[in-house]
């Protein structure tokens, strides 16, 4: 089982934010521009976990660096059916997440919901950028 699925079935924001390199890339399903770096990655991520309910992964698939991991969860009443494609760097943190969801109607309400949480998504990475900066 690949850790990034352990940790996501698990809930462990933590875990899941340590195998995030600090310059990972975070591709949307439902936003057109990529998030670049750890601080705002680990904050969509933490909303993911509070909106998706009974996440769980049904297959994974490696070729070396790249893995795609299968997941249903719910959105509110709705299944949403995605697939989580990682790319690992040489060190094995997640360089690359991409996230791709169906159907149209768990996608929207996915969006709906992340949108309603965005703010306190873009305040949890400007404190953790913050608190980097300042550590520097």
């Amino acid at each position: 089982m690949h850790p990034f699925r352990a940790a996501a079935e698990a809930g462990d924001r933590d875990a899941i934010e340590a195998m995030l390199a600090d310059d990972v890339v975070f591709t949307s399903p439902v936003v057109f521009k990529p998030y670049s770096g750890k601080p705002v990655t680990a904050a969509i991520l933490r909303a993911v976990l509070r909106v998706f309910t009974g996440i769980r992964y049904i297959r994974e698939i490696s070729d070396g660096r790249d893995h795609a991991l299968l997941f249903e969860a719910k959105v509110g009443d709705l299944t949403i059916t995605g697939c989580d494609f990682l790319r690992m760097n040489d060190a094995g943190l997640v360089e690359e997440l991409t996230v791709m969801v169906r159907p149209l109607s768990a996608a929207k309400a996915l969006a709906e919901a992340m949108a309603a949480e965005f703010e306190r998504v873009e305040r949890e990475a400007r404190e953790v950028t913050a608190a980097r900066a300042a550590a520097d």
